[in-house]
């Protein structure tokens, strides 16, 4: 059985024989031609074979050479893609949604479309508590997150929160519902209405939204019960005369046609969900100005739009 290869005697190997010198190797590799012959001779020893022959020219590939060199490229070549895909600033850019079917992923898609050369990895990190979310950003796991800290002081000095933009809420009835054949709805006609979310985590952000908008405007809203998810919350909704839930305008969902769900907007005003954006406080991904700048042109919300008390960036 072959000792593992080392990849760096590898790529060692790869040049010397591209460039036919040792010393021409070490030079573009940036170490002395004696460690790229200790590599070269390791890597031997590891295959039991003789790579090269030594001219007075520099370097030739033996028969074995030439057969392992298609294959060390190869390996190259992955190693440095492999190192491509984890690196910040050369990876693609990686950004945390709460969902794929969240306002967040849809604006991202929006983006992604206009600038289909942009390479873009779209994550979900599955974690309720933002600290988490903070951490990852921290530890360069994603590039930033689409989380809220309702308290900004709390962030570590590595980190910081920006403004993204405002997700204007929309109420999602069935055809049995009181409100069904509503164009529109204000806040104080949802008094009384049952307003089921299930899956509001304690000491999440949307646990903070949803307690300061049910003591603004007196709501009711219901988290009780397990989360199993949007497609049985729809088919429950389908099916109910006065179940009714909350959902941003650009989240997406998708139901059979014959559940026949309103979905009506909420003015009078405008509720919205602020969402914001978790980066690092130095050396940003490269690609998060032309995303953010991307936000900056959504359309703007309405004046009297509501927001909770720890988004302080107004709609404009």
């Amino acid at each position: 059985m072959l000792a593992p290869m080392d990849t760096e005697a590898v790529r060692s190997f790869v040049r010397a024989a591209e460039l036919g010198q040792l010393r021409h190797a070490a030079d573009e590799l940036g170490v002395t031609q004696q460690a790229v012959s200790k590599r070269i001779a390791a890597l031997e020893r590891a295959l039991d074979v003789r790579l090269f022959t030594r001219t007075p020219r520099g370097v030739e590939l033996t028969l074995d050479g030439q057969a392992f060199l298609p294959h060390a490229r190869n390996i190259v070549a992955n190693v440095d893609r492999a190192v491509t895909a984890i690196r910040r600033g050369s990876r693609a850019l990686r950004i945390d949604v709460l969902g794929l079917r969240s306002a967040q992923a849809v604006v991202l898609h929006d983006y992604w479309r206009s600038h289909p050369g942009t390479a873009l990895d779209v994550v979900t990190l599955k974690v309720d508590d933002p600290r988490l979310a903070v951490a990852a950003v921290r530890a360069g796991d994603v590039d930033a997150s689409f989380r809220s800290v309702t308290d900004p002081a709390a962030l570590p000095p590595e980190v910081r929160m920006i403004h993204a933009f405002h997700s204007p809420l929309e109420l999602v009835v069935g055809p049995r519902h009181p409100l069904a054949s509503a164009r529109t709805v204000t806040p104080a006609r949802l008094r009384g209405h049952r307003i089921w979310v299930p899956g509001i985590a304690p000491g999440s952000e949307w646990a903070e939204f949803y307690q300061q908008l049910t003591a603004e405007f007196g709501l009711r809203v219901d988290a009780a019960g397990p989360n199993f998810g949007n497609e049985v919350l729809l088919d429950i909704l389908a099916d109910s005369d006065d179940v009714a839930t909350l959902v941003g305008s650009r989240d997406r969902y998708v139901w059979p046609t014959g559940h026949d769900l309103r979905r009506i907007p909420i003015a009078g005003p405008t509720l919205a969900y602020p969402l914001s954006l978790l980066l690092p406080r130095e050396n940003p991904h490269p690609g998060l100005r032309a995303v953010v700048n991307h936000f900056a042109n959504l359309a703007p919300l309405p004046e009297d739009t509501w927001l909770p008390s720890w988004a302080t960036d107004r709609p404009e």
